[in-house]
């Protein structure tokens, strides 16, 4: 979330950037603006009050020590009408702070001055391509076609076991799959990025640190007894990892990897766009996290964007880079590249991965800061996370980009992994 620092400073710099995300601030940072100076009225006074009370507690010490009694207990009972009203004033504060920080989470990150205005995908500016667009044979099938031909992952059995979109692997397709997962796993680990294994399931505090709540609570699977989020992506234990502590600037970058099954409710999702691995309820991510030096944190988004283009490379697929308009953009992202790759069957891109940069939008929900050495102060760190990759559409374009008359052709760097170089 934005500093109240920030908002108190810049609040016409804020109402303008954030016009680009078309999002119209200047009434919410009006009640903030109005909310902070009542507080820091109250805060104010509470300090003056507080001030005054030590004060008399160290006459009530001298007078006693030179016997003046009747004038100690008068002393004394000026400081508990001052506990008082001391009181009285820090209970105005509780409803204050909690609407100031209900406001300030309701506005979304500053955009990157590099990102464009617009208001959807159509808007985005294609950074880059590569590779090379398959030519398939006429009787060429959709994955939704070619799992079926080949057995290897059965929806039917998903929907009987929970519902629509909780496919099941199966034979060459579940071995497919954590090949994929090996090998961006092992890609990471050879680019410097520590693996973790964390927990599929969070609490309310780390759904809030990297903003899934409460902006996206309606697209997260919700355990009610327990209070606890089914993952929508490994960023959220990763990142928040690094909740509430202070970091040695010369240790950072933090790069972590981690591998997990992510589940999304994705209310409303209907269509032929939709139809197969194109949008699930489960799947399954490889995600790279990093917490960075604000200094350098650019760098380390232009980083991670090189990593992921390695990946779709080696793959073999036809990619193109997207950086993402104002209105294409989360909540929470300053800058994000997002990848897609073409799927042959359908004749669509499909995205892949998305790499962002959150600046110090999450890390101050988060209260994750560093401090350089020799430094009292402590700032926060900037914190950026990417897909790489993201499984169902990397494996419906693979299926459908290099199917043949005799089977599907696994990709060279792959094989090692699945043990076999053909689907048939």
């Amino acid at each position: 979330m934005l500093t109240i620092n920030l908002i108190r400073e810049k609040k016409e710099f804020i109402i303008e950037r954030l016009k680009v995300k078309n999002f119209e601030a200047e009434e919410i940072i009006n009640r903030i603006l109005a909310l902070d100076s009542s507080r820091r009225e109250i805060q104010s006074k509470t300090d003056l009050m507080q001030a005054e009370m030590n004060r008399i507690s160290k006459e009530v010490g001298s007078l006693m020590k030179d016997g003046k009694r009747d004038e100690a207990e008068a002393a004394k009972g000026k400081t508990y009408s001052l506990k008082e009203d001391i009181k009285s004033l820090s209970d105005k504060l509780i409803p204050i702070d909690n609407d100031l920080k209900n406001e300030i989470i309701r506005l979304p990150n500053l955009p990157h001055e590099s990102v464009a205005p617009g208001h959807g995908a159509d808007d985005n500016v294609k950074v880059r391509e590569g590779g090379v667009m398959p030519l398939l044979y006429d009787s060429a099938l959709p994955h939704w076609d070619l799992i079926k031909k080949y057995d290897i992952i059965d929806f039917d059995l998903g929907i009987k076991l929970t519902g629509a979109g909780f496919p099941v692997y199966l034979g060459k397709g579940a071995k497919l799959q954590r090949a994929l997962i090996s090998f961006f796993l092992d890609e990471g680990e050879k680019a410097g990025y520590r693996e973790v294994m964390p927990p599929i399931m969070v609490n309310e505090e780390s759904g809030f640190g990297t903003g899934q709540l409460p902006d996206k609570e309606g697209q997260m699977y919700h355990a009610t007894i327990d209070n606890f989020y089914l993952i929508p992506t490994a960023e959220v234990p990763v990142t928040n990892i690094y909740r509430d502590v202070i970091l040695n600037a010369d240790m950072l970058p933090f790069k972590n990897i981690a591998y997990t099954p992510c589940f999304r409710r994705e209310a409303g999702s209907w269509g032929a766009h939709v139809r197969g691995l194109n949008r699930l309820h489960q799947f399954d991510k490889v995600e790279i996290v990093q917490i960075a030096h604000p200094d350098h944190s650019y760098k380390s988004l232009e980083n991670m964007v090189s990593h992921v283009e390695g990946l779709v490379s080696k793959l073999d697929l036809p990619y193109r880079i997207l950086r993402l308009c104002g209105g294409d953009m989360s909540f929470t992202s300053a800058l994000t590249y997002d990848f897609e790759v073409w799927s042959a069957a359908q004749k669509r891109w499909l995205e892949v991965s998305s790499v962002s940069n959150f600046e110090s939008f999450q890390a101050n929900r988060l209260k994750c800061r560093f401090k350089e050495k020799g430094d009292k102060q402590t700032r926060l760190v900037h914190t950026l996370n990417g897909s790489a990759l993201a499984l169902p559409r990397i494996v419906a374009a693979i299926l459908e980009n290099n199917q043949t008359e005799s089977g599907i052709k696994i990709p060279s760097v792959l094989i090692p992994y699945t043990g076999f170089d053909m689907i048939n």
